[in-house]
């Protein structure tokens, strides 16, 4: 058993900035499963949000905000994280974040739904640059050890355990490199897992998107919300051999427009702001033009910028689609929507806990109120830095409760798996009908349809659980289908269309607007 003041689940920004802000006074363990960059932080293109030029406010980006959450942004989380911002920004600086400069200035693009110039970034690959530089820190920092090839399979609970403290008293993580599973004691324990991407067929998150920290604490007994708001990004590459490449928002933001084949603009008929609007209006726009004229993609282009501009602005960009053979700066790039961020999650306040006592969850993991019915561009990754350093703080501040003996895990009844392709052909059903049934537009009839699959391979997937050794792909597909009902129930709960969650059954607003918030049965 392995024994830590903090144990850290997921090495995104989340998850290392909580580490870096709290190894000065603890020992912290970071498990991710994959390597440390294989998250979806890595792959963020556009930049950070945070008010920063003149002509701004903090008012400004708090009203942008609650305009993109169609009215669902909780006030009190958004202004923490607005006012929080700069300071972020200013501490990733520090730390040798090489963000781009413009006559020694930071230099700030604009995304849809921002009202002013407030996105600060690396060129074209934020997330990248900000991933880099973490990890370049947090492993010569002196108080941090790293699990990486570690994937959470539980968390264990004193109400797991018969205890009357129904504390988190640590987790269960499965080595790959030993096919082992072992046991992680803390007081503390932090879920930055991120968001569940991968639940659907096209996504631009990466393998690791599966939702497992939001599964474990639903069967830790914490309550979940707003799951049914999945933001489509508008704008994923489409090619057959360009795997979840993401356009970012900033080519919107830089003037590209969206065509139809024939070179027809069509966003200003949907709305008013065009190209520049929420990225849920976006994506439906794109979902209603391609449905409409049979078309398997639309077109973004941002050929009227220089080749300069360009290379300077979105460098990966325009040689990743080189790579392709499409030369952004003489033709359109081929592109349709793709699931993208989970606005809902695990219920968490302003400091990051959730309803189990020594438990918390940052990032796309956990509902903080920010997002609403839709998130901004470019507010996830601030969420991320704001709630780590808050969930810092207040375990800094939190006396650590005794550590209970863990027991090891038990596998002395299951064997090998005789047939792991129920497992591959499971997780190709889920994709596909929660793609064609829970996307970016919804049916009560959809709906039902996903429900009654999901109850089917849930049963399937409980046995294959029970009888079998664990692996990866196994406890990933758990988690999915555990996400998928979430996602499905959130879903048949709201009797309305609002921000992300379009239903053809219920088209209009209800009022008053409230959280669809989802109580486990364990709780």
């Amino acid at each position: 058993m392995h024994d830590f003041d903090v144990l850290i689940v997921g090495s995104g920004l989340a998850g290392l900035s909580a580490a870096l802000h709290l190894a000065p006074r603890h020992r912290v363990a970071v498990l991710t499963k994959r390597a440390l960059n294989d998250g979806s932080s890595q792959w963020a293109q556009g930049g950070i949000a945070a008010v920063l030029g003149e002509g701004d406010s903090l008012q400004s980006h708090v009203d942008d905000t609650l305009v993109a959450g169609a009215g669902l942004c909780d006030l009190a989380a958004t202004r923490f994280v607005v006012e929080h911002a700069p300071e972020a920004i200013a501490w990733l600086r520090e730390l040798g974040v090489p963000f781009s400069l413009e006559n020694g200035e930071l230099h700030l693009t604009r995304e849809g739904g921002h009202s002013q110039r407030r996105i600060a970034h690396v060129t074209d690959a934020t997330g990248a640059a900000v991933q880099r530089t973490l990890i370049e820190i947090v492993r010569r920092t002196p108080g941090i050890t790293l699990f990486e090839e570690h994937t959470l399979v539980d968390l264990i609970t004193g109400r797991k355990l018969g205890l009357a403290d129904p504390a988190c008293l640590g987790l269960y993580a499965l080595d790959e490199a030993t096919d082992e599973v072992i046991t992680f004691r803390a007081p503390h324990t932090i879920l930055a897992t991120g968001g569940a991407g991968k639940v659907y067929l096209y996504t631009t998150n990466p393998d690791t998107a599966t939702g497992d920290g939001i599964a474990a604490a639903w069967r830790a007994g914490c309550r979940v919300a707003n799951m049914e708001f999945i933001q489509f990004h508008p704008t994923c590459l489409y090619h057959p051999h360009a795997k979840s490449f993401l356009i970012s928002e900033a080519v919107r933001g830089e003037g590209g427009r969206l065509l139809l084949p024939d070179g027809t603009r069509f966003m200003p008929e949907h709305d008013a702001r065009a190209e520049l609007a929420p990225r849920d209006v976006v994506a439906r726009a794109i979902d209603f033009e391609m449905k409409k004229h049979g078309l398997d993609c639309v077109h973004l282009d941002i050929s009227h910028q220089s080749p300069a501009f360009l290379q300077e602005h979105f460098p990966n960009i325009l040689a990743r689609c080189a790579e392709l053979g499409i030369d952004i700066t003489r033709e359109p790039i081929p592109v349709v929507p793709a699931a993208h961020y989970t606005c809902g999650g695990v219920l968490s306040d302003l400091a990051g806990r959730t309803d189990v006592p020594g438990l918390y969850a940052i990032g796309e993991t956990a509902c903080t109120g920010l997002h609403g019915a839709n998130r901004l561009a470019s507010n996830s990754l601030v969420e991320c830095m704001v709630f780590a350093r808050a969930a810092a703080q207040a375990i800094a501040e939190t006396p650590a409760h005794a550590g209970a003996e863990l027991p090891p895990w038990d596998d002395s009844r299951v064997t090998d798996a005789d047939e792991t392709v129920v497992i591959s052909h499971n997780w190709d059903e889920l994709r596909r009908f929660m793609w064609d049934y829970v996307g970016i537009v919804r049916t009560n009839k959809r709906l039902e349809r996903a429900a009654h699959r999901i109850a089917l391979l849930a049963a399937e997937i409980h046995e294959f659980y029970a009888h079998f050794h664990v692996t990866r792909d196994l406890l990933e597909l758990r988690n999915l289908v555990q996400v998928a009902e979430l996602i499905v129930r959130s879903a048949q709960a709201r009797r309305e269309s609002r921000g992300l969650h379009f239903s053809r059954d219920y088209p209009s607003l209800a009022a008053p607007a409230a959280p669809t918030i989802l109580v486990p049965p364990a709780a």
